[in-house]
């Protein structure tokens, strides 16, 4: 199957997992399409693309089909998103989302997604993974980046030493997370500073005693990260192929500002190296 067709899927059932996240668990006929492309990788994400309404698309949905041959008009949203986890045995996948009320278009559609409710998906793509020749894992990230830190640390080896620094709302919004390694976790809350405003994390990890031997860092979230974090992460305490980092958003500006500036930045996104 080309990587350019979006599979299929339809919602099993959903789940509220915390004020601002819910779990959508996709699955029907096109979870096999989509087995057959899955990969290894931790960090592991979809483009979910979301069809106009008044177009008839073609069947499977090609993407670059769609791109060639519909105006622009026509063509579907995309969106992408972790996947949290796939089940085989299931023949399940999840994707969390944080929801903000009316803003956006996947949150509201998560938000009010019920069982039989229809999807596609392209991918998945995704590169990071845990390296076990690390001797500390460094997590870093805001609610966007819960689901592949939660899944990073379920990759985890017994014994793995590990800190995640989280920022959310407040501790309404903690998760609990399945991991067998040594993990410190610290929970940030900004409230009632909004999400994107407060330097909590930049100044979390600077306060932090730093850990001898090889570090490796994924750090994903709001876009200031990238101007925070990542140049004091560089500054010869992580190499730079031991670090993973992204943009998932950019505060103050809608998703589609978001791409238009993602688009300009030579570095929005910087994956480890195998």
């Amino acid at each position: 199957m080309s990587k350019n067709i979006a599979v299929e899927l339809v919602v099993q059932r959903t789940e509220e997992l915390a004020p601002r996240l819910r779990r959508v668990i996709l699955g029907g006929p096109g979870f096999e399409d989509f087995a057959e492309r899955d990969i290894d990788a931790t960090d592991k994400y979809v483009k979910l693309a979301f069809l106009r309404d008044g177009f008839d698309y073609p069947e499977p949905l090609d993407l670059a089909v769609v791109r060639e041959t519909m105006p622009a008009e026509a063509r579907p949203i995309l969106r992408t998103y972790t996947v949290r986890w796939v089940d085989l045995e299931a023949r399940e996948l999840a994707i969390d989302f944080v929801v903000h009320g009316d803003e956006g278009l996947a949150g509201p559609w998560a938000a009010q997604a019920k069982p039989g409710d229809r999807i596609h998906a392209r991918g998945p793509g995704g590169a990071y993974a845990p390296k076990p020749e690390a001797d500390h894992h460094l997590f870093i990230g805001d609610e966007s980046a819960l689901p592949a830190i939660a899944a990073a640390l379920e990759r985890l080896p017994s014994g793995a030493s590990a800190t995640a620094f989280l920022e959310v709302d407040g501790p309404a919004d903690q998760l609990r997370f399945s991991t067998v390694a040594d993990l410190d976790l610290r929970w940030l809350h900004r409230a009632p500073s909004h999400p994107g405003t407060t330097d909590l994390l930049d100044a979390a990890v600077r306060g932090w005693t730093w850990p001898q031997g090889r570090v490796q860092a994924f750090v994903h979230g709001e876009s200031a990260l990238l101007k925070t974090v990542r140049p004091y992460l560089l500054d010869g305490r992580v190499d730079r192929a031991d670090l993973s980092v992204s943009a998932y958003w950019r505060h103050g500006v809608t998703e589609e500002g978001f791409r238009e500036w993602k688009s300009t930045q030579a570095d929005a996104v910087m994956r480890p190296s195998s």
